[in-house]
Parts: structure tokens; sequence; C-alpha cells
């Protein structure tokens, strides 16, 4: 029996209510599990501040800032970090979105995976022309897309870099040298991991002679990522996309004893990062800017937004941290709405158009309201895509999992610009490949299995070069003076848009800061069941959402939400850290 199964029943009778009413369908398996809640008290700075993931990856960001670098600059720092300390989220091997802020004008930065020249649609069916099990799929060198994350950030930091480049890599290697003590987080993954130690480098890396996973408080060193990132560091991104690296990564993807994958060396050369101008949109007083495509985040939580500003959510706002029922209903009615969409129009814009060719057509102000004018008093359950302006094209229906193994960090630097970067290598532990000291993706699953249905051809279908669409959201807000008022992002997978769109309500509607509205709990739908996380929902709520014709389903749902807010005085700044994973913030 599936443990989201066990978890359903479990939960449903500890809360009283009858286990045959609470839905109890399996979702795709979400590898990053949840590993315990630890209440966090927020902190405060007056000039700078950094919240991220780990501690020591925290550490690294505010000592760049500490001498006067970028935000740009921490980011470098806390990824090369991140890479060592939480590998099981992200790292050089995989990709992300970055969100700037100069102090006038938001850019994004892309530097989303790509697929190998040598794909084609049917990448991930069997030789029966079904799609493969998820696992097969992930665990090899099938599912490796080209690397985009060193490209984007030498891209980032050649426009907003203070610091010398080699500089941004001293705690990383310092830390890979001498050794960083293995987290809770990170020894319970590896205990519950299936895959990694078939591949002799990880065995050898994340286990010891006996073949257990390190435990908590080991000192784990990693001499091969610091040889790797000293070459980088002194070659910038060429070191990692030509030569050496470059080689061994080519070779690991195509050597795979039961799973190769197509990658060459030419596709690593030939990545390009990309900038795109944000997806911005206003919601009541303030000015939300997210990641355009191939993420479909910005879109989506700019649709929730819009959708939810017709209705009166100020007078709804939790009691003691607990979600009003109807607010919970509105909620998820609107990401219902939003996950309609986003699965029917929503890929990499290079090669799949939008609606009217631009965004702009999902977030008209008309548009939305028909939208909204479709949540009623009782769940739809499953909502349709919408027909918006210069929609021309029928498109099937994506059916891509997108699991949550990713880290978000936000950065705000002493000269007030910012940084909101969600990065990943997709599932836990990525494709469980290991070369030269870090672990390479396994993106291209975020691509639908199925190229096609009764619709017409998938918007989110594999074609060579083409980058998979995301739904990660790093997102900013500001106020009718453009001033920066939030930077917020989160891993989660397809279900970021639902973490990221609570925050923004808590803050922005209910008056919350940052830190409890990250404590809130998670609820939301991906256009299927209500969605309600395990053990910090009241048999109220259940009951309530049931009584409106809501299919709930409980499970753990381990966001792993960053974020920084100007304080209510103006001139300083208040950062949060997701109470389910190990995250904080820091600042002067």
């Amino acid at each position: 029996m599936s443990r989201f199964v066990v978890a359903v029943i479990l939960c449903a009778a500890f809360a009283g209510v009858r286990a045959e009413t609470v839905l109890r369908e399996p979702l795709p398996v979400t590898p990053e599990a949840g590993s315990g809640y630890s209440v966090k008290p927020g902190w405060a700075a007056k000039k700078f501040m950094v919240a991220a993931a780990n501690p020591l990856a925290v550490d690294a960001g505010y000592q760049m800032l500490k001498q006067g670098g970028s935000a740009v600059d921490a980011a470098i720092a806390v990824q090369m970090v991140l890479t060592l300390v939480e590998p099981q989220s992200s790292g050089i091997g995989g990709g992300a979105f970055l969100l700037h802020f100069d102090g006038k004008r938001v850019r994004a930065f892309d530097g989303r995976e790509t697929a190998p020249a040598s794909a084609t649609e049917k990448l991930f069916l069997d030789g029966a022309g079904k799609p493969m099990p998820f696992f097969d799929a992930v665990v090899g060198g099938r599912s490796v897309g080209v690397p985009g994350v060193l490209r984007m950030l030498e891209l980032a930091h050649r426009r907003y870099g203070k610091l010398p480049w080699s500089t941004l890599f001293v705690p990383a290697i310092r830390l890979a040298e001498e050794g960083f003590t293995v987290s809770p987080r990170l020894a319970m993954l590896l205990k519950e991991e299936p895959y990694l130690k078939k591949d002799a480098a990880a065995a050898a890396y994340f286990y010891d002679g006996n073949g257990q996973p390190w435990p908590a408080g080991h000192l784990l060193k990693n001499p091969a990522l610091a040889r790797t990132l000293r070459q980088i560091a002194e070659g910038g991104a060429d070191a990692f996309y030509e030569g050496r690296i470059a080689q061994d990564i080519a070779d690991k993807v195509a050597h795979h004893p039961t799973n190769p994958g197509g990658m060459t060396t030419a596709d690593l050369a030939g990545y390009r990062a990309k900038v795109r101008a944000p997806v911005c949109s206003a919601y009541r007083i303030w000015m939300v800017c997210g990641m355009p495509p191939p993420s479909s985040g910005g879109i989506a939580v700019a649709q929730m937004l819009g959708i939810l500003e017709r209705t009166n959510l100020s007078a709804l706002k939790p009691d003691d941290g607990a979600w009003n029922p109807q607010a919970a209903h509105l909620f998820t009615e609107a990401g219902r709405l939003a996950y309609a969409d986003r699965n029917r129009y929503v890929a990499d814009t290079d090669f799949v158009p939008l609606p009217g060719n631009s965004y702009a057509p999902l977030l008209d102000k008309t548009y939305l309201a028909q939208r909204a004018a479709l949540i009623g008093e009782r769940s739809m359950g499953h909502a349709e895509a919408g027909v918006p302006r210069g929609w021309q094209l029928a498109w099937g229906n994506d059916a891509s999992p997108e699991l949550p193994s990713t880290s978000h960090m936000s950065i705000v630097d002493a000269e007030g610009h910012a940084v909101a970067m969600t990065t990943t290598i997709e599932n836990a532990f990525g494709s469980r490949l290991m070369v030269d000291g870090f672990l390479l993706n396994n993106e291209l699953t975020d691509f639908s299995a199925v190229a096609e249905d009764e619709s017409g051809p998938v918007a989110n279908r594999v074609q060579p070069g083409k980058r998979p669409r995301s739904t990660m959201a790093p997102t900013f807000v500001f106020d009718r003076s453009n001033r920066l008022v939030l930077a917020i992002g989160s891993p989660g997978g397809s279900s970021i848009v639902n973490y990221v769109a609570k925050v923004l309500i808590g803050t922005l509607d209910w008056g919350l800061d940052m830190q409890r509205a990250i404590d809130l709990p998670n609820v939301g739908s991906r256009n299927g069941p209500t969605e309600l996380e395990k053990g910090r929902v009241s048999p109220g709520l259940i009951a309530a959402l049931q009584a409106r014709g809501h299919a709930v389903l409980i499970e753990d749902q381990t966001s792993g939400l960053h974020g920084i807010m100007r304080a209510r005085s103006g001139d300083a700044w208040f950062g949060g850290a997701d109470p389910r994973r190990e995250g904080i913030a820091r600042g002067d």
C-alpha cells in the first residue's frame, strides 16, 4: 500500500473523519518528503539579508554581502554551498530561474536545462509506445538535461556582480575540503533513497563501507567537488561546459549500463542562458512580478491572484494560524482554474506560442473575471481550461509529475537590489548519477511523456533543444512607489504555485509578517483533489470543505519557502524560513 494512502487513512481517523469520505488515491511519489517541523522566529536586519535552505549556505551568502558584494554575488556563493550540503535538491548539475531587481527594473534570468539534440518525442515511451514507469525513466542518463545554472549565474554576475567571480567559490571549496556535518534532513533522505547507491561514485560518497548512509552529524568531505569548483572559479563557466568536466558529464550520461542518454559535449558547449522579460501584473495596490515561460509559475500565481482579487479575502483572515473554510474554498478553486490553463497552454515559448503570443491574454482582467465567475459555493472538482483572447491552436493536456526536489533563496543587498532564485535537479538526488563531486539532474522528465492526446499536440512535449516546463515561481512584490516590498519562492514541484500564492495572500491580504505567512498550513489544488497538509489542519476545516463538495487528500506538503519582506517601518527587512526544512535568514 502506498505510504500516501496510509497517511490519508491515519490522518482521517485521527481527525475523527470517516476514512471513506477522504480521497485515498495516491499522487505521484514525492520522494523529498517532510523531515519534521521546527518553529522559527523570523529574522530582522537593517542593511541586507539572505534567506536560504541551509545555515552553511546562508552564511556563505552573508559573508559576500558583508564584503560589499551584490545580491547576485551572494546567490552564487549560496548555490555553490547548496551543491555540497543539500545535494538532493539543487546544484551545478541542474538548472535555475533567477529574478533580479536593480533598483529600477526587474529582469528574469533563465538557466533552465535543455533537451539534447538527440531527444525525440518518444524519449520516455517504452517499446509498446506507452509512457515508461517514472523511475525507469528517471534513474540513468536518459533523463539528464543540459545543466544551465552555471551559465545563468555567470551571465548575471557579468551584469550585476561586484566581487571577483573566484571569491564567490571560496566558502564552498573550503567546506568541501575540510568537511561539513551531514544534516538531519540529508541523512533521512539518504536512508529512504533506494536508487542512489547503484551509482558507484554516489555509493562511495554517500554511504559507508557497509552500504549504510552516513548519519546526521557525520563529517563529510568532497575533494572531487572541491577540485571541480576550483576549476570553475579559475576558468569561469567554460571550465564546466568545455574540457574535462564536460567530457566526464557526457561519458557518465552515455555509459549508464541500463538507461543511457544522448547528451554530448556539443550539447554542453552549445548551452546558452537567456534574459527574459518578467511576468508582471497588478494585484490590488501592488505590482507582482514572476518568472515567464518556460516556467509556468509567474503566470499561474498571477492568475490565482487575479481570480482572488474579486473576493473579500481580507475579511477571511486565519484565526490563530488556522484557515477560514471559505478562504480555503476560494483559494483551492482559484488554483484549479489556474492549473487548468497552465496544463493546456504554458511551455517553452521559444517552441510553443502562448495565446496571442503573450502572457497578457491569460492575465487579462476581463478573462480572469470570467474565470472567477465559475467559482460557486461547491467545489468544481476539476476545472476545464479557459479560452483566452488570441487562442488559435488546439493543445493537448500535459502529463508530467514535476516532483519537489528543489531549493529557493531570497536575497537583498545593501543597495536594495534583490535576487529571488529557485534552483533544482528535479527529483530527490536527480538522475542518481554522480560525476566530479556533484549530481546530475533528471529534468527531462518534466516534459510530458505523451506528445499528444485527443485534443492535439501537448505544448510541453519533448523536442530537441527545448526547455521543459517548470512551476518554479521566484516572485517580487512592489508598492506604488516601485519600492521592493517582498521577495519569495519555494521548492515543491507542481505545488510551488500554491505555496507562493499562500504567502502572497498571507502578507498582502492578511497583514501577516513573512514568517507567519510561511508558517500557515499548506492547502491547495492542482486541479485535482483538495490537498491539505498532514498534521496541520483541523477536523473542522476538513468537514467544511467536504460539505462544499471537495475531495480531500491529506498529505505531507514539504514546501521550502524562504522570503524577505520590507518591515512596516519601511527602512528594515524581515526574513522568514520554512519550518518544514532546515533554512534560516541572516543579515545586518
